[in-house]
């Protein structure tokens, strides 16, 4: 007869509305005396580390595609990610980790070949506004901005970010005194600009001069080596692809830019003067090379010849060896041209 009174295995929907109400007392909605409240939110861990269980599998199994689909479903029929991610602060460090993997796991998960994490979170983008905030947070800044980096994935949500004033304050977040947030950020950021292709074309195109006077003043004459090293690599990355073919064009007629290019060329760093290289032959490449630029190289032709001679990379590079061979014979081959 003891058979008989088995309670029902509990189900992935069940555990996300579990913790879904287990949320709302870590949130402060329900109040409780402390000693329940310290149950509840053990209760709640154990819950976040099950749900990451059944996303990721464990020792024993390895995930259930029926399963993940259900507790994906319930996850984003109810605002749970909302509640997670207001409740974070409140939740402890191992909790807190367990809770990152579980959103960052979500957002890939397909129900009935349908990424529904998407279409939550355009009907839910200010959450982004939290998420950013995050970065500011030194105890939170890592979770929020793994969660952060998972979201846009999607391309509504980057779009969205690219088009708002958050963008311009990763120029900030990027040299934060906090090394591992300060890199964090500056991966979040390479994210942004490289992921959707047509997206960050059309930002770019949308907001080149202020997004470039920024990017040079703030990251490419910036006093910190690592900020300078990831920037020039970042922009050659940016003006090689060839959804930016529009702006590199205006990049390189830029004698600004070029100035800022020619002193990287300098840097004492050997891994800056190659990534600077790689957006310096942009320049010279170029076909229609403004009067003014043409002069500039003209100029300073002896001084580039000898440092570029001398530049190579560590290990040996046939294609880099072409492309200098090419630079050097164009500059060599310039002639000053009359200012319109």
């Amino acid at each position: 007869m003891k058979g008989l009174f088995k309670s029902k295995p509990r189900t992935p929907s069940d555990l996300v509305r579990q913790t879904r109400d287990l949320f709302l007392y870590a949130h402060g909605s329900i109040s409780l005396p402390d000693s329940k409240r310290d149950e509840k939110m053990a209760e709640l861990s154990r819950n976040i580390r099950d749900m990451k269980s059944i996303l990721y599998g464990n020792s024993e199994a390895e995930p259930v595609a029926e399963a993940c689909a259900q507790l994906t479903q319930e996850f984003f029929r109810g605002d749970t990610l909302r509640l997670l991610i207001t409740c974070l602060p409140k939740l402890n460090l191992e909790t807190r980790k367990d809770a990152t993997q579980v959103v960052a796991n979500l957002q890939r998960q397909q129900v009935n070949s349908k990424l529904i994490a998407s279409d939550y979170l355009e009907a839910n983008l200010d959450l982004m506004d939290v998420l950013i905030e995050g970065f500011e947070n030194t105890d939170l800044a890592l979770h929020y901005g793994a969660m952060f980096r998972e979201c846009i994935r999607h391309q509504i949500v980057a779009k969205y970010v690219l088009e708002s004033e958050h963008v311009k304050k990763f120029f900030d977040y990027i040299q934060l005194p906090n090394f591992d947030i300060a890199a964090d950020a500056a991966a979040t950021f390479k994210e942004l600009l490289t992921r959707h292709k047509s997206t960050v074309a059309e930002f770019l195109t949308n907001n080149e001069d202020w997004f470039f006077a920024d990017y040079n003043s703030k990251l490419l004459e910036s006093s910190n080596y690592i900020t300078r090293r990831q920037a020039i690599k970042l922009l050659g990355d940016i003006l090689l692809d060839r959804s930016n073919s529009a702006v590199m064009t205006k990049y390189v007629s830029s004698r600004d830019n070029l100035r800022i290019l020619m002193n990287l060329l300098r840097e004492s760093s050997k891994s800056i003067q190659i990534e600077a290289f790689h957006v310096f032959k942009l320049f010279v490449a170029n076909q229609k090379k403004p009067a003014d630029i043409v002069n500039i190289l003209v100029a300073n032709r002896s001084k580039l010849l000898r440092l570029l001679a001398d530049l190579k990379p560590d290990k040996e590079d046939e294609r880099f060896e072409a492309d200098k061979s090419q630079v050097l014979r164009e500059i060599a081959a310039l002639e000053p041209q009359d200012l319109a």
